[in-house]
């Protein structure tokens, strides 16, 4: 199942990003919903695009 994680590091500081998205009204997540998260120490904003890792396991798009 795909679900963006609760928390990340930041790339810019090292500190921890939670999720600010919630789940659609059903609670699914899909493959290329668009997540944001903020980071607690420098207020940095990341926005991350889901990808199902079952998708790129099967070869569906070319390696380059």
């Amino acid at each position: 199942m795909l679900e963006p994680s609760p928390q990340i590091t930041c790339i810019d500081c090292g500190g921890r990003c939670f999720l600010l998205t919630p789940p659609r009204e059903d609670g699914v997540w899909v493959d290329g919903d668009a997540v944001a998260y903020r980071c607690e120490d420098c207020l940095d904003r990341w926005d991350l695009v889901l990808e199902d890792d079952d998708d790129a396991a099967r070869g569906d798009e070319p390696y380059i």
